[in-house]
């Protein structure tokens, strides 16, 4: 079996995959990129990915043998959206792996997007090693996050709507709260306290992972944070989402019904 596969990241505005060593974490080809279609319909979003795939494909001579992992701003249940972040409603409640597999003409791997940036953080990123419970989080328009469990994925957690004193946390922890308000640092850090203090209170976590673009200004806002934990920016950034969808087409890591057991400790 090949140990390489390609990876597919859709978002809101751009779509972009690249074919990966999923024994390295290492990008084999140039990230192809291509804006999602004005809209975020299924079927305009699905020849977008088609077009991106093709093109990967025709880089490869061990093209038929790949193996292609797509991650979502959607809740996935058993192939289906269950929700739609920045792309039309008319995913929700869709079939959305059949619909790719049939475009592609072929099986492929399937997962909410922050549950493919925690698994590729937890492969080959800031949480590479670490047992125990590991927790992603993005801070951008909302708060995305990851669960894994001793190598174990528990998928669609969407802890950033937790009810945090009357409030859908991520409305006031948000990165994107920051800037509605207009917080500086320490303010805002201020409700990061408040947020990560209740999620460790409820999962108590190893390590926290935080990711999103504002990652790269870690220092004005993680030191600020007094956690028993060990809280950690992300390293993969951009290429996390492409990373994790692709390492998660390896059957030797993927469980059945959705768990995905990545071993970290054995990893190289």
């Amino acid at each position: 079996m090949s140990s390489r596969a390609i990876g597919i990241d859709i978002g809101g505005t751009g779509i972009k995959g690249a074919l990966v060593d999923l024994d390295s974490g290492e990008l084999l080809s140039d990230r192809v990129k291509k804006s999602t279609p004005e809209g975020g319909e299924p079927e305009a979003i699905v020849e977008v990915v088609k077009q991106i795939v093709d093109e990967l494909l025709a880089e490869a001579l061990d093209g038929d043998s790949l193996r292609v992992g797509v991650c979502f701003p959607a809740v996935v249940i058993d192939g289906h959206t269950m929700s739609a972040a920045n792309v039309s409603k008319k995913w929700i409640g869709l079939a959305a792996e059949e619909l790719f597999e049939k475009a592609l003409g072929r099986d492929i791997h399937f997962v909410n997007d922050a549950d493919a940036a925690g698994v590729a953080e937890l492969r080959y990123g800031a949480a590479k090693g670490v047992d125990g419970v590991v927790l992603l989080t993005t801070l951008g328009t909302g708060i995305g996050t990851a669960l894994i469990n001793d190598g174990v994925l528990v998928p669609n957690t969407e802890l950033g709507h937790l009810e945090i004193d009357g409030h859908d946390a991520e409305t006031k922890a948000s990165y994107a709260a920051k800037e509605r308000h207009e917080w500086d640092w320490e303010k805002w850090a201020k409700k990061l306290q408040r947020y990560y203090a209740h999620v460790e209170a409820l999962f108590s976590p190893n390590l926290i992972v935080v990711g999103g673009g504002v990652s790269k200004h870690h220092e004005h806002f993680l030191p600020l944070l007094k956690l028993r934990a060990r809280i950690v920016p992300a390293v993969l950034r951009n290429n996390a989402g492409i990373l994790g969808a692709a390492a998660l087409t390896s059957r030797a890591h993927v469980e059945p019904h959705g768990g995905a057991p990545l071993h970290s400790t054995t990893a190289s």
